[in-house]
């Protein structure tokens, strides 16, 4: 689905204004040069579930870890637990990024946006809420194996809500990047680009993808999973769970409404719980995160 917003965003920001927005404008000498991301570095990079597990609020501070765990129980909607290996995607792919001295990896998907040049990923994925945006981001689109046929986006502009950014709140876990192309054709003429929604209902069917590098997986294809959304069991945030496996490094990657990769985006990979098995949890939609989704998009 390619240059669409739904219909149901009409009145997405509704209740949220530009108080709800962090920008940063990243500075040259924070930007990813043609060389720094090296096939090596991007081997090397440390999937970005570490940077979450504080974010989860601590009433169950022993059961938080990203990266869904074992299943548990019966699951709705002939769920696809075990995240199943897919022919990589142009508008979905890899992010890389640096953080306090250290180079991380999550996953992001290219969405419609007035600029052609959007790319949305877990707001953990460049800030680390709260405190510092990242240097260095980048996105590889169609990744697989070490080969990125669309080559790398490096950002000049981070979103992230500023309930993120300053509160390090779960409930908002989403940032947006501008991305500058390597070859003069936007990011949405060159991938495609996924329409998005916001402020639709809970307990949807969502389709989710991201590249998981924590084992089983190895971070080098596309994985999918499937299923129903339910609310957070402890109440701890606004974010649902779907029934997957995926683990680190699969962060930011996009939740799809319905089957397969073609509807509406409608959130992202965001956290997991340690005694919540083989369940990965992604934000809900709302007002605050359409808001920041105005404003990067324009």
């Amino acid at each position: 689905m390619t240059g669409l917003v739904s219909a149901g965003a009409a009145n997405a920001t509704s209740g949220a204004d530009s108080s709800d927005v962090t920008r940063w404008i990243v500075p040259q000498t924070q930007q990813a040069g043609e060389s720094y991301w090296t096939s090596e570095r991007m081997m090397n990079a440390t999937p970005g579930d570490v940077l979450v597990a504080d974010n989860v609020a601590s009433a169950h501070p022993s059961d938080v870890k990203v990266g869904p765990k074992k299943t548990v129980g019966k699951q709705k909607a002939d769920p696809q637990v075990a995240a199943a290996q897919v022919a990589p995607i142009d508008n979905i792919g890899k992010v890389f990024f640096t953080l306090g001295g250290s180079d991380y990896v999550c996953s992001g998907n290219a969405i419609a946006s007035g600029n052609e040049n959007t790319v949305v990923t877990a707001g953990h994925c460049l800030n680390s809420g709260p405190g510092a945006f990242a240097s260095k981001f980048t996105f590889v689109p169609a990744y697989e194996n070490g080969s990125a046929p669309f080559g790398q986006w490096n950002a000049t502009e981070l979103y992230a809500p500023t309930q993120w950014t300053s509160g390090g709140d779960i409930t908002y876990d989403t940032g947006f990047a501008i991305v500058a192309s390597p070859t003069g054709t936007s990011l949405s003429d060159t991938v495609g680009a996924s329409g998005v929604s916001f402020n639709d209902s809970r307990g949807l069917t969502y389709s989710a993808y991201g590249y998981p590098a924590a084992a089983p997986f190895t971070g080098q294809t596309l994985q999918s999973c499937y299923g129903s959304a339910t609310d957070d069991p402890y109440g701890q945030s606004e974010s649902q769970g779907i029934p997957c496996n995926m683990t680190g490094g699969s962060s930011g990657g996009p939740w799809f409404i319905g089957s397969g990769s073609n509807g509406y985006q409608n959130s992202v990979n965001s956290f997991g719980y340690n005694n919540i098995s083989n369940t990965m949890f992604g934000p809900y939609w709302g007002s605050v995160i359409a808001s920041t989704y105005d404003a990067a998009s324009a």
